[in-house]
């Protein structure tokens, strides 16, 4: 077929021996690329005809995204084929043979990186196509899937990068003499590289070991965030105002964090009162129940009210309630402070807390004593030393 090939463009040469013989020869290179267009599109089309919906559609947007580095790397095929009959000089022969293949081995990496991004993609689509947002074993994979895909971006990028420059005879006495000397090269390169290779080298460790994942919620320097993107070297935090945290990847491998979501999204929030003396806990109580069971917010796991702590003033009640999410976690405290606020006021105003203080006066050589009450504010924060859960919520998340 080769023969048959080779021979065909040799005729569409002689059709052209009128022309000077460059023209010609460049004519019939161009004729043998036109040939694997022609080749390329006729293959493509016939793909995608493929029936089916899932693995039918799979395969026609694989053949479309990659029918680019396809339909290149066919016509260097074609035109290196056709190259010996072009009658051009050895040396023309041997440079612009070189030249295909650099543009070879360059295209066949960019397909292999079009190709894993493609796979991964469909992947992850698979994945974030679950209705369940509480899915760790899908998290973990988008994080594995995501931080290995870039990881093997860069080293196929590497790899395709060298590959073609060691087709070059410098180039290659070079690397030859490189590796001679291994050992003083890989220490003078690893010091030079020392942040580059730690990051990549934290990267891996990340996607095995899982500290973070994507849409992870943690807790770092202060600020509440999401875990937006995870790369090679770094990661992008998005916080709750929409500002962006760029860590390095070594940071979450090297310094504690908290992270909310490790195991489940699922928290318990927790909401501190402080009442008088005078609080009717019974009331109290029914109407916590009431408030936190008429709520979409509650996931119906965990609810409780206890008398958490007194002082010479008031008393602390405790709430505690679960939610599916530390948002949820959220909205769900601010209700129910603002329900049981409107309650104590309207039914209960003996509930709110007084300061009391106490004034001596003489009358008639005798002292009298006289107690007055003065209103204190409602305040949501834990006595010195109480346990409070796990720290106060985020402000909602506008994602």
């Amino acid at each position: 077929m080769k023969t048959e090939f080779i021979s065909l463009l040799t005729d569409i040469r002689n059709l052209l021996g009128w022309l000077p013989a460059p023209v010609a020869s460049i004519l019939m290179l161009c004729a043998a690329g036109l040939m694997a267009e022609i080749l390329s599109r006729i293959i493509t089309k016939l793909v995608l005809r493929i029936p089916g919906q899932k693995r039918g559609a799979f395969v026609r947007s694989f053949t479309l995204a990659m029918q680019r580095p396809a339909r290149i790397m066919l016509v260097i095929i074609f035109v290196g084929t056709a190259l010996p009959a072009s009658g051009f000089s050895y040396a023309t022969r041997q440079a612009t043979g070189h030249g295909l293949l650099v543009l070879f081995v360059l295209m066949l990496g960019y397909a292999a990186i079009v190709a894993m991004r493609i796979l991964s993609d469909a992947y992850l689509t698979r994945i974030s196509g679950k209705d369940d947002r509480d899915d760790i074993l899908s998290r973990t994979h988008m994080t594995q899937v995501r931080v290995l895909r870039r990881m093997a971006d860069i080293l196929v990028g590497l790899l395709t990068v060298g590959s073609a420059l060691m087709t070059f005879e410098s180039v290659r006495e070079y690397g030859l003499s490189l590796f001679a000397s291994a050992g003083a090269a890989s220490v003078v390169v690893g010091l030079a590289a020392r942040p580059l290779l730690t990051n990549l080298i934290a990267g891996m460790q990340i996607a095995m070991t899982q500290p973070i994942r994507m849409e992870d919620l943690i807790i770092i320097n202060g600020d509440w965030a999401w875990v937006e993107e995870i790369n090679a070297t770094y990661v992008v935090l998005r916080v709750w105002d929409w500002r962006r945290h760029i860590v390095p990847i070594s940071y979450f491998l090297e310094n504690p964090f908290q992270n909310w979501t490790h195991n489940s999204a699922a928290l318990i929030g927790v909401v501190f009162l402080h009442v008088d003396f005078h609080a009717p806990m019974d009331r109290i109580r029914t109407r916590l129940n009431e408030i936190v069971r008429a709520t979409t917010l509650w996931d119906g796991k965990v609810f409780d009210v206890q008398v958490s702590d007194c002082s010479a003033q008031i008393m602390t009640i405790r709430i505690i309630a679960s939610a599916r999410t530390a948002l949820q976690s959220w909205d769900l405290r601010c209700e129910i402070r603002e329900k049981i606020i409107v309650f104590l006021r309207d039914e209960c105003p003996e509930a709110l807390p007084r300061e009391r203080m106490a004034h001596v006066s003489s009358m008639a050589g005798q002292d009298v004593l006289t107690t007055t009450s003065i209103l204190s504010p409602l305040v949501d924060r834990p006595p010195p030393g109480a346990y409070t859960g796990p720290g106060s919520a985020p402000p909602p998340s506008v994602s």
